[in-house]
């Protein structure tokens, strides 16, 4: 077994954050969603604190009742391409729904994201609600339907990603050889939902391919992640639940013929911290006040920087955890995390101090994915 990694970070930049009136604080901008200069300051400010990767939410259809900082909000592949121009180690990951997009298209839009990015591409895979339907002329699609066709959608994109092998672009200017099309592979892909031909126009990044995550906790969603996914999101809210999966997805990632310490376990917070106790109450009582009628709940991570770090070193040391993933619920909560609690974290030795690697890949842990022309 390889030497246990280093407890990963990432930060998940959702216009105010976790609470759906933090738009009122005082201290937020009430259009962050749609707020380039406040993304780039989010994103530099999280690349200080040496988090692995940003990573961006979306949503497929929106009504009178959305959390309102979804009513207006960037599409996630534009504005990471805009981030990577402003940052330059931290990774840069995107949502988008296989229920409703096309898999040539994600394939190149994350490719393109990767090479302009230098390696630093991540892809949320999801499936989706079905109000997304009316707004993607997709009407057919039922229940049964979602991971089935995930499954050939990743199927597809994997595919495509591997449309050129690494050495295939020659450009030899004073032969006159662009590129060796033994090299360029089409996909010929028939399935019941896609039919795709490829070659992708577009090669592959010095990390091979994005990393791609996934959310669920179904049988049929465990059978997909353990071939498709490097990393899933666990549901579980105890540490108990959380080990419990972790063993059964352990089971199906190795059935694949893969290794689990190349897979990242993830679980996702929207802690709340300050020097004391005291101090997370009081911006607790912030929050709460632009709620009158409802009451919040405290979350998991509460209370002062050792203790929000006692627990994130309880999950990670019992193997349940690789990848914490931050959502702000207070307006200062990067801030707060990144201030108090991560020089904790490096002093006891389970985060790092600088980046290891250029790209997402090397800094997650990650192997290298071989072309499959390749092998």
């Amino acid at each position: 077994m390889k030497e246990k990694k280093q407890l990963k970070i990432g930060g998940i930049i959702d216009g105010v954050g976790w609470n759906y009136m933090g738009w009122r604080h005082p201290d937020m901008p009430a259009n962050a969603s749609e707020n380039i200069d406040y993304y780039v300051q989010k994103a530099k400010r999280l690349e200080e604190g040496k988090f692995d990767t940003i990573f961006l939410v979306d949503v497929s259809h929106i009504g009178p009742g959305m959390i309102p900082h979804y009513l207006s909000m960037f599409e996630g592949v534009s504005i990471l391409s805009a981030l990577s121009m402003v940052t330059h180690s931290i990774g840069l990951t995107a949502t988008i729904a296989t229920s409703y997009a096309d898999p040539f298209t994600v394939a190149r839009q994350m490719a393109s994201l990767d090479k302009i990015s230098n390696g630093r591409a991540g892809w949320n895979a999801v499936t989706s609600n079905p109000g997304g339907l009316a707004n993607y002329s997709r009407t057919h699609l039922s229940k049964a339907d979602l991971y089935p066709m995930k499954k050939e959608f990743l199927e597809i994109v994997e595919g495509l990603w591997d449309s050129y092998e690494d050495d295939a672009f020659i450009r030899d200017k004073e032969s006159g050889v662009f590129y060796d099309h033994r090299k360029m592979h089409a996909l010929n892909y028939r399935g019941n939902y896609f039919s795709v031909d490829g070659p992708l126009n577009i090669s592959r990044s010095r990390q091979g391919r994005p990393v791609i995550f996934q959310a669920g906790s179904s049988s049929d969603f465990m059978n997909i992640a353990s071939k498709h996914a490097d990393g899933v999101f666990l549901p579980a809210d105890n540490l108990e639940d959380a080990k419990a999966f972790s063993q059964e997805l352990k089971r199906r990632v190795e059935l694949e013929g893969r290794s689990f310490d190349d897979f990242l376990l993830a679980i996702s917070h929207n802690p709340i911290v300050g020097q004391t106790e005291r101090e997370a109450e009081e911006k607790f009582q912030e929050l709460q006040a632009l709620m009158p009628i409802y009451r919040i709940q405290k979350p998991k991570l509460f209370g002062s920087a050792e203790k929000v770090a006692d627990q994130i070193q309880s999950w990670y040391e019992a193997g349940a955890m690789d990848l914490l993933l931050i959502r702000q619920e207070h307006p200062l909560g990067f801030d707060d995390f990144i201030d108090l609690v991560v020089p904790i974290l490096q002093e006891r030795g389970i985060f790092r101090k600088e980046y290891e690697s250029n790209n997402l890949r090397g800094n997650l842990g990650l192997p290298y994915p071989e072309n499959r022309y390749s092998i």
